[in-house]
């Protein structure tokens, strides 16, 4: 009778299942018009919760460092102010790092590119010159190469209208999704403002979710989906957590090393390798190509200088400072990394990059323990290329 029972309710399951399926797919414009109504409802509060991600990394390192033996020792002081000192200090370091951006960074990129405009222009010339003594004065090549013209101010003018383009579209875009500059800085606000209530009320919501699952599940599948939770929380915090230090570290490095050899531009290269850093395996190749371009035009023997200590910072970055940073916080192998890279750059761009390694790294993770646990049910100890190792009886 029980049988019968759980059959029929997996029989009106899939019925009301495949019901809702066909209704999505007839009226699949009106679905799609109420998921975007959703999704705007929704926004605020998941874009709060990953301000609250972001956030929490640094604060709970904070407030380990800070209150850590004090919290052990029992102290009510600092049990009551170490979560909200340590998320003011987060708060500020995180408006620091934009300032420096802003007043650091834009004055000197805004002068770079000033002389950099100069230097294109002195650099035309010499390279005809190059040209016409490796071409031993060909005409039909030196026809070509004197089309060659610079004007900085017509370079300017088409830089204005580009970034007058896309602040346009991108002023499109978010009108268009958010509604309005009022409705944008309310969403922000309102994200910020349930960040923070994440983040000061976290440990009464994880027991709270808990509850939720252990109450409407099975005790081993709420806590097998709780553990999957976790298992993610932990890759894409190790993860954000190495990336970023191993992108000041490197970042570090090659601003000390350009200074010291006296190479042009080398705050600004220092600070573009760190945030193309950021992008796995293709970054540090935009920035080397940045970084290049920007010596060559000034010093070309200077260029080929850089690309050699690009490539030597590589190699004791990649050997030395980037297993023990980031190790295995990840646990993805090489050329799972590599398709991470491809689709997430294929379906959301550089962000896309930075999620799918952390994600497929916890799929990964999850299809190796049941692969073992299927080995192990079929009483499967090893395998190697050319046999099979069973457990003995």
């Amino acid at each position: 009778m029980d049988m019968n029972n759980i059959s029929l309710k997996k029989i009106r399951e899939l019925i009301v299942f495949t019901a809702l399926l066909v209704i999505a797919l007839w009226k699949f414009d009106v679905v799609l018009d109420v998921l975007r109504g959703a999704w705007e409802i929704i926004f605020p509060f998941a874009l709060g919760g990953a301000i609250a991600f972001v956030i929490n990394v640094p604060m709970s390192f904070l407030e380990r460092t800070l209150w850590g033996k004090a919290k052990e020792k029992g102290s009510k002081v600092a049990k009551k102010l170490a979560r909200p000192v340590s998320l003011l200090l987060t708060i500020i370091l995180v408006i620091g790092v934009i300032a420096l951006v802003m007043f650091g960074v834009i004055p000197q990129l805004t002068n770079t590119i000033g002389s950099l405009m100069n230097s294109i222009a002195a650099f035309i010339p010499q390279m005809q010159d190059w040209i016409r003594d490796f071409s031993h004065d060909n005409q039909e090549i030196m026809n070509l190469v004197n089309k060659l013209q610079f004007d900085s101010d017509h370079a300017i003018k088409w830089g204005m209208s580009l970034l007058g383009n896309g602040a346009g579209n991108m002023m499109n875009t978010t009108v268009s999704a958010v509604g309005s500059i009022v409705s944008g800085v309310a969403t922000f606000f309102i994200a910020f403002s349930f960040a923070c209530y994440i983040l000061f009320q976290k440990e009464k919501l994880h027991i709270q979710v808990r509850k939720v699952f252990f109450a409407f599940m099975p005790k081993k599948k709420a806590e097998s989906i709780l553990g999957v939770f976790s298992l993610t929380y932990r890759t894409f915090a190790n993860f954000l957590t190495g990336q970023c230090l191993e992108a000041v570290i490197l970042g570090s490095m090659f601003v000390v090393v350009l200074t010291v050899l006296k190479m042009p531009y080398a705050l600004l290269i220092g600070i573009l390798i760190a945030f193309t850093a950021l992008i796995p395996i293709f970054g540090a190749l935009i920035g080397c190509a940045m970084g290049g371009f920007l010596i060559f035009v000034v010093n070309p023997k200077q260029a080929l200088l850089f690309i050699i200590v690009f490539l030597v910072l590589q190699q004791i970055e990649g050997n030395l400072i980037y297993p023990h940073v980031v190790g295995g916080s990840v646990g993805l192998p090489s050329i799972w990394v590599l398709a991470a890279v491809a689709i997430g750059g294929n379906l959301l761009g550089i962000v896309g990059m930075l999620i799918f390694i952390p994600l497929i790294s916890v799929f990964y993770t999850l299809f190796r323990e049941y692969v073992y646990m299927r080995l192990k049910k079929q009483r499967i100890k090893k395998i190697t290329k050319t046999e099979v190792v069973e457990y003995k009886n």
